[in-house]
């Protein structure tokens, strides 16, 4: 049997003195505050009484150690998935407010839609709902949980809506450690609910 629900979860507050934008390179943990938040994400989707079957996660490190309490609460072991990863950015390490001054790199912004500066939004929103599909699929008699990052989220929200994927990076609806869920009727994927039970937190390095 199919799962009966979906959730997208964020990961928690990532210790990053810096305020660089991390991206996909490695070495970047939750902090003290974010695996709080993590946890609370798992209580969030625990406390709606639904049994949780299924756990995957982008290979990244703040994204594993959010799924975590997922794992401990629900006793699953998070499979990893390269397709719900954070996607590409050319000011990926970088301070993105300086980057930006620099007349030098204004040549990446020139197609916002796609976007110039990454991997193409539509990229984006097929491998997520490539990922979805499939843990829908493998979650017998309970709910899926995937533990990913803001920017595939929020474009597989709007994908799902019918909306452009073009969008201001800025105005994104998708909260650290919050929980986005889904159900899908047939092949139709439609949102059902947004959360955020982890108030607070700094969101600093979000591609």
């Amino acid at each position: 049997m199919p799962a009966s629900r979906l959730h997208l979860v964020r990961h928690g507050e990532v210790h990053n003195p810096d305020r660089v934008l991390y991206g996909r390179l490695p070495h970047y943990h939750l902090s003290e505050a974010g695996r709080r938040m993590a946890s609370a994400a798992a209580e969030h989707v625990a406390a709606l009484g639904r049994p949780v079957t299924s756990l995957r996660c982008s290979p990244l490190e703040r994204t594993q150690e959010s799924a975590a309490p997922f794992a401990e609460r629900f006793g699953l072991t998070p499979e990893i998935d390269e397709r719900v990863i954070e996607p590409t950015n050319v000011f990926e390490g970088t301070r993105m407010r300086r980057s930006l001054m620099n007349p030098l790199n204004w040549w990446h912004l020139r197609q916002p839609s796609v976007p110039s500066w990454g991997e193409a939004y539509a990229s984006i929103a097929e491998r997520m709902l490539s990922a979805m599909d499939e843990a829908w699929d493998d979650a017998p008699d309970g709910d899926a949980v995937i533990v990913s990052h803001q920017a595939p989220i929020w474009i597989t929200h709007l994908r799902v809506a019918g909306l452009p994927l073009r969008h201001d990076p800025r105005s994104r609806r998708c909260a650290l450690s919050s929980v986005t869920s889904f159900e899908r009727v047939g092949d139709v994927w439609r949102e059902v609910d947004y959360a955020e039970p982890a108030a607070g937190g700094i969101d600093l390095g979000a591609v």
